[in-house]
């Protein structure tokens, strides 16, 4: 299992990042955290992420889960798994849940990161979501926003990603330092994040965090 999981955007060292790719650089870019913006935001922020990922070298390519709601299965699957990477933006948490659940996205990933099938990129909400739960996120994020909440997280780590922690330019830094204050006191397992930082999963039994710059 290879995971690249940022506070914001692709943190210092997007030389960890490529590192863990293979050579094919197709990007499947799932943008459904944000869906909640307006159309014109929308797309923006997803022509932000290619933008980006392209100035590395990569291919790119917006994955909108949206399509493929009520679908079997086995489409999302067979998208996704024509890419090496996917690279999930942030956002709102619980609209990027619901979008991963009502087209299938949640048991397709997981499958494929159980194989080592591909590398699972991203940041803020794109990490939070790969939680056992996501109770306290709530806090940040407004489930509201999803036409379903769902409270369970992907369950890929056993504890919660907590980005923008100590990072005073962030406007949710404030929220999310107090939330990870919080689950320590109630001794919730999770990472806490600094913007710059990542977390690196090479395999299930080496991971570190970057230190931010």
């Amino acid at each position: 299992m290879r995971l690249y999981l940022s506070s914001f955007r692709l943190g210092d060292r997007p030389d960890r990042l490529m590192a863990l790719l293979d050579a094919p650089r197709g990007v499947a870019v799932i943008a459904n955290a944000i869906d909640d913006r307006s159309l014109k935001d929308r797309a923006a922020g997803a022509a932000q992420e290619i933008e980006v990922l392209t100035g590395l070298g990569l291919r790119p390519t917006e994955i909108d889960l949206r399509d493929y709601y009520d679908k079997p299965a086995e489409a999302i699957a067979r998208t996704l798994g024509r890419f090496r990477t996917v690279w999930v933006r942030g956002g709102n948490v619980f609209a990027l849940r619901y979008a991963m659940a009502r087209s299938g996205a949640d048991r397709a990933l997981t499958a494929l990161l159980a194989k080592d099938a591909l590398v699972y990129a991203g940041y803020s909400a794109g990490a939070c979501v790969l939680a056992p739960s996501l109770r306290g996120l709530e806090t940040c994020d407004d489930p509201s926003v999803a036409e379903e909440v769902i409270w369970d997280g992907l369950g890929v780590l056993d504890y919660v990603i907590v980005p923008h922690v100590d990072s005073p330019d962030h406007p949710e830094s404030e929220v999310l330092t107090a939330l990870a204050a919080r689950y320590r006191a109630e001794g919730v397992a999770h990472q806490p994040l600094r913007d710059g930082q990542a977390l690196v999963v090479e395999d299930a039994d080496f991971s570190y965090t970057i230190p931010s710059v």
